[in-house]
């Protein structure tokens, strides 16, 4: 495997689409993007058997949750989180302007699917149903490189 330089620009969020996902680089056992997501962009309570996963902002703000809607911390920019694997949480965009997160996951196996290895803790949004179904298009795919 040869070194990846990466040049960054930041995703466009389409009107109505609650997230945008860049993907800026990929192993099989480590990938790191950035998501940018408008209120209601939210995902549901789940765990990931496999995978450590570190969120950090760098714009906007995040409430990062755990079981029961625990608040494990409301982050600004230039602060994250770091989720062990088998840890339940979800996040939320809380701010008046778009959530922007780093996000870097690193997997004690190599990927396969995307999210074979995530276990839903909660029912998920209707908008990650859509997008599964093919609805919301390629930037919302984009995890794990997913290509609707």
């Amino acid at each position: 495997m040869d070194a990846k330089v990466i040049v960054y620009q930041r995703p466009t969020l389409k009107e109505g689409q609650p997230k945008a996902v860049k993907m800026l680089a990929r192993t099989d056992r480590a990938f790191f993007a950035v998501q940018v997501v408008n209120t209601g962009g939210e995902n549901n309570l789940h765990s990931h058997e496999h995978v450590d996963g570190f969120w950090f902002v760098l714009s906007g703000r995040a409430r990062f949750y755990t079981t029961d809607d625990e608040l494990l911390k409301e982050c600004g920019p230039l602060e994250g989180v770091l989720v062990p694997r088998k840890f339940p949480y979800w996040f939320e965009s809380c701010g008046d302007e778009p959530l922007e997160i780093l996000q870097f996951e690193a997997s004690d196996i190599p990927f396969g699917q995307p999210n074979e290895d995530r276990v839903d803790h909660a029912p998920q949004k209707a908008w990650i149903e859509l997008r599964q179904r093919g609805s919301l298009g390629v930037a919302a795919n984009a995890r794990h490189g997913k290509r609707s």
